[in-house]
């Protein structure tokens, strides 16, 4: 994986974790960053420059029961990906980033409005469970 490739799957994770944040906002739900880079915690001193320090974060009802997890491979993986799974559901996808198309699974772009639909999925489920 090139770095400018390595760059836009980060840029897309903050992208993903900027509409995790806005769902949490509009659903009425918690956001909540799960763990930091292995990386970032133990760079003592140095300057971090990746443009989020949030590996892993959840979308949870109020009661703190996640029904959507995400993550994003640390920079030490040799292939990345973010992964997203929903746990009541029993759903795990797998994201990459293709240049010209942003986020992708399998071959369908991950949307914005893609991902707000299998939040509520995820929702729904856990409400039943």
């Amino acid at each position: 994986m090139s770095a400018s490739h390595e760059r836009e799957l980060y840029q897309a994770w903050v992208e993903l974790l900027g509409w995790m944040r806005e769902y949490a906002r509009e659903k009425g739900v918690r956001f909540e960053k799960e763990a930091d880079f292995p990386d970032f915690i133990y760079r003592m001193e140095r300057p971090y420059d990746l443009p989020t320090t949030i590996m892993t974060a959840s979308l949870s009802d109020a009661l703190g029961e996640p029904f959507l997890l995400a993550d994003v491979s640390p920079r030490h993986a040799r292939l990345k990906r973010i992964g997203l799974r929903l746990p009541r559901a029993h759903i795990h996808l797998h994201a990459h980033y293709e240049p010209g198309k942003g986020l992708v699974t399998g071959k369908i772009p991950l949307t914005k409005e893609r991902f707000f639909a299998l939040a509520d999925r995820a929702r729904e489920a856990l409400a039943f469970a």
